[in-house]
């Protein structure tokens, strides 16, 4: 039987961390009660709160996600009624509010947000390097160099 290194099972373990992290934040959301209050809709509740109503553009370059992702997950928000989509100076912008339901939430989700940044310190202070210093050199490599062409530039060495 083979056993597969870290780094081919890479993504694999990348999964499984954010399946821990995610899963953790999730379970203290159903503990507060915020009844099917996702940790992806943490982000984009927390800039409308800040900032007030925006548009998916300003939400997604807010947060550092993509236009598609935060459009998902302001469409899953506007169905849970969360959030509601509204004309836009431009008739194709929307621009995204968040609900009376979600305002009534902020406390609680506020308390939540505090705790966890203060269990990450926690968590990152176990760790011999920080993992969100590390998170950011991957995501500046990236930046430089997409995994897409390090793929086919090992592909094309490997060819040769």
């Amino acid at each position: 039987m083979t056993t597969l290194s870290g780094s081919e099972i890479l993504g694999i373990r990348l999964r499984h961390l954010l399946e821990l992290l995610d899963g953790g934040v999730a379970a203290v959301y159903a503990d507060l009660g915020p009844p099917g209050f996702r940790p992806r809709f943490t982000p984009v509740v927390r800039v409308l709160a800040a900032s007030g109503p925006s548009s998916i553009r300003e939400l997604a370059r807010a947060i550092g996600v993509t236009h598609s992702a935060a459009s998902q997950t302001v469409a899953q928000m506007v169905k849970d009624g969360l959030a509601v989509r509204e004309p836009g100076e431009d008739a194709r912008e929307r621009i995204i509010r968040l609900t009376l339901e979600a305002e009534r939430l902020l406390p609680a989700l506020e308390t939540e947000w505090a705790a966890t940044t203060a269990a990450a310190a926690a968590l990152e202070a176990e760790l011999s390097y920080p993992l969100s210093r590390l998170i950011d050199e991957v995501l500046t490599a990236l930046d430089r160099r997409p995994m897409h062409r390090r793929i086919s530039d090992a592909v094309a060495r490997l060819g040769s």
